[in-house]
């Protein structure tokens, strides 16, 4: 009960299997669990509010056919549960001792915490989502705190998901905008691919972009009537969710539904900044990605001295105290040190990046052009869907954001434009062009 792209999309993925997806569906969690897993035992792993939402009546769809049903794995539902590693330890000490395959019954952290608790007691799991929130349901990796560091986790995405409309639909407001926020994000993302592309950084995977990109106005199309509870809205925004988890498994990589936005939105949770919806977070992120890739598209490389930025790049031991001078945290600088280092370029790769840059500028700002949608309808988009469109709305200052877009980069190795920017030497010209007077955050 899935749509034909869903269909079409699972025979790509690696991992996932079955997903069901529509309303009314909730019923079919035995049949599904049946097809996957045989006769093995279920354990439900919910938090005390999914388990009345949806986990108490997945139970009994399970007992009522008879299947063998171990007591339900329940976190607490306040204060509110997060993905930290703790929580893994927890439930793996419960479920590595059970026959039995666990069956998520919640959002973005139980699914989570059940997807990397299961991969590390070596069995598959499968998940019943309960709002639309976020794309990891049927994503692999698992985004978890440990160590004081926000970081996605190798694990197996779920072998099946079941999706009820009606319940997602009926989730709270700040979930399903949280949801469409996330899905908004795959605009930008999109864009920081075609960059990658063009440099021979992250080749373009063809067949994972058509998951992503090619429906994704038509997913974001309705906002107003998502945010009213209406079922059709509700079932385009799974769906385009679903579809960027199942890209992810394709491509085996998260490149096809992150990108620079989503390095705002990590760098934020990693520093405890604000206490808002990982969507709500790339939600912003997102704005202002598009609000920098407006100054891109307006911008001219013909002048670029390239030997000029070749001298005055830093080294990487100047790199490393420059991200240390940046991020306080000595774990979290530490680790940024590392990723950064990754990808930092010598002088005469620089040169040849700049110069690829010069002679595909042209083609690569009109496949950019035709990606975007410009900050502007991006913020009408998520203030129709229930949003948070401003710095201040998530408990951030103008200050804070704009130092964000120097210190996200240093948090992923993944190339973005934020990379581009400090490559071409264009950072403090962006910024003032976004944050001084008529730029998109001098004028809000």
């Amino acid at each position: 009960m899935s749509s034909p792209r869903v269909q079409e999309a699972l025979r790509g993925a690696s991992q996932t299997r079955s997903v069901v997806l529509g309303t009314g569906v909730l019923s079919a969690v035995e049949k599904v669990f049946g097809e996957n897993f045989g006769g093995l035992p279920v354990m439900v792993v919910a938090d005390s509010n999914t388990f009345e939402i949806a986990g108490r009546a997945v139970m009994e769809h399970f007992r009522n056919a008879g299947r063998q049903v171990a007591a339900p794995f329940i976190f607490p539902g306040s204060p509110v549960l997060h993905a930290d590693y703790e929580h893994v330890i927890e439930l793996r000490a419960v479920l590595g001792q059970s026959p039995a395959i666990a069956v998520a019954v919640g959002a973005g952290t139980i699914n989570d915490l059940t997807k990397l608790a299961s991969h590390e007691c070596g069995k598959p799991y499968m998940v019943v989502a309960t709002a639309a929130s976020m794309d990891g349901y049927v994503a692999f990796g698992a985004a978890i705190t440990k160590d004081g560091f926000k970081q996605t986790i190798s694990c197996a995405a779920p072998r099946a998901l079941v999706a009820d409309v009606g319940i997602l639909a009926a989730a709270p407001a700040a979930m399903t905008g949280s949801g469409y926020a996330d899905l908004l994000g795959k605009v930008t993302a999109g864009a920081d691919w075609l960059l990658a592309d063009a440099f021979g950084v992250e080749p373009m995977m063809e067949s994972a972009w058509a998951l992503v990109q090619p429906d994704l106005r038509r997913s974001l199309g309705q906002p107003a009537a998502l945010r009213a509870g209406d079922l059709a809205a509700t079932e385009a925004l799974i769906e385009g969710l679903v579809l960027g988890g199942l890209a992810m498994q394709v491509a085996e990589s998260s490149r096809p539904a992150s990108g620079c936005e989503h390095q705002f939105s990590h760098l934020w949770e990693m520093e405890g900044l604000t206490p808002v919806s990982h969507g709500f977070k790339v939600g912003i992120g997102s704005l202002s990605v598009a609000a920098l890739y407006e100054w891109l598209l307006a911008w001219d490389p013909a002048g670029l001295d390239i030997a000029g930025l070749c001298a005055a790049w830093p080294t990487p031991e100047a790199l490393a105290a420059e991200i240390r001078a940046a991020i306080p945290d000595p774990v979290l600088a530490a680790k940024a040190v590392e990723v950064s280092l990754a990808k930092h370029l010598t002088p005469a790769q620089l040169a040849e990046r700049l110069t690829i840059l010069k002679e595909k500028w042209p083609a690569l700002r009109e496949a950019i052009r035709a990606q975007m949608l410009t900050a502007g309808a991006l913020r009408e988009w998520l203030q129709a869907a229930g949003c948070p469109v401003t710095a201040e709305e998530i408990g951030l200052t103008p200050a804070v954001l704009r130092d964000t877009f120097r210190r996200a980069r240093y948090i992923r190795s993944r190339y973005t434009l934020l990379d581009l920017i400090m490559e071409t030497g264009n950072h403090a010209v962006a910024m003032e062009s976004l944050f001084g007077p008529g730029g998109f955050y001098g004028a809000h």
